[in-house]
């Protein structure tokens, strides 16, 4: 595909990613393994205070499509079929979730060099149809989306975003809430390597007057070893270790609690995600 500006969707992504990606707070277990024909199955056990769930999940690609099914304890069943490049510099995603059957949904994603468009309709009778576009470059881009519920002839949500990344940062401001929340971000390397990164963002909501400003930082110590931190202003801290056992196999510690409110007890959690 076109190497463009990308997805509205992806403005600001890199500094979320160090703020909330892997931060966990129970316990999880997983194993995954692949067929010769290409299937790969993937089982999923969680447990989050007394409650403990799981999900199966497989999925199967052949040429340029992908067909991934998930199964859950509650008899949930979720499946998605992503086709790329048909047409050209295309992307088109089905998705639906049984026994939910207004849950469908269909998403058509077109990629430009200067520009993007995403197009995604429910598939029922009262459908919400999702707009989005970026115009501009790898380095500066605009975007906007938009959800119009067609039942009631209004919009339910609309937002718009500027994003420049340059090969040392990467910078993003969102208005959101229709205007009612901004939330700024922004991530610098520490070294040309990328081993480190410092990430700082902040999020105004108007209506209530409230605010909240997060600071973090990744560093990878070495290949297999990645360390997170992150603080904000109302006292929640957060700390994650990630090493990689052996090729795509991980084990996760990762640690929280509010200086505020010292007596509290810290949270903990621990994820193991196995690939033979």
């Amino acid at each position: 595909m076109s190497k463009g500006p990308g997805l509205f969707s992806d403005f600001g992504r890199k500094a979320k990613d160090i703020l909330t990606k892997d931060y966990i707070s129970e316990q999880k277990f997983s194993i995954s393994t692949q067929s010769d024909t290409g299937v790969v199955l993937a089982s999923t056990v969680m447990k989050k205070g007394g409650l403990s769930s799981g999900d199966v999940a497989a999925q199967y690609k052949y040429k340029n499509a992908i067909v991934d099914v998930n199964i859950d304890t509650e008899s949930n069943i979720s499946t998605t079929l992503t086709v790329t490049d048909v047409p050209a510099s295309t992307k088109t995603i089905v998705s639906c979730k049984l026994p939910e059957y207004n849950s469908g949904k269909i998403e058509f994603q077109y990629f430009h060099e200067h520009g993007s468009v995403t197009t995604a309709v429910g598939l029922n009778k009262s459908p919400a149809l999702d707009l989005s576009a970026t115009i501009g470059t790898p380095s500066v881009a605009f975007g906007s989306e938009a959800t119009y519920l067609v039942s009631s002839g209004s919009f339910t949500k609309y937002n718009a975003g500027v994003r420049l990344t340059k090969p040392n940062f990467c910078a993003s401001v969102i208005l959101a809430d229709k205007g009612d929340a901004l939330r700024a971000s922004y991530l610098h390397h520490l070294d040309h390597l990328n081993r480190g990164a410092a990430v700082g963002e902040i999020t105004r909501k108007f209506s209530t007057n409230d605010s909240t400003l997060t600071v973090g930082c990744s560093y990878t110590v070495d290949p297999r070893t990645v360390v997170k931190a992150k603080l904000n202003n109302h006292g929640n801290l957060g700390a994650l270790l990630q090493h990689e056992l052996k090729p795509k196999s991980f084990l996760t510690i990762c640690g929280s609690f509010d200086t505020k409110a010292m007596e509290k007890s810290p949270k903990f959690g621990l994820a193991l995600s196995l690939k033979p």
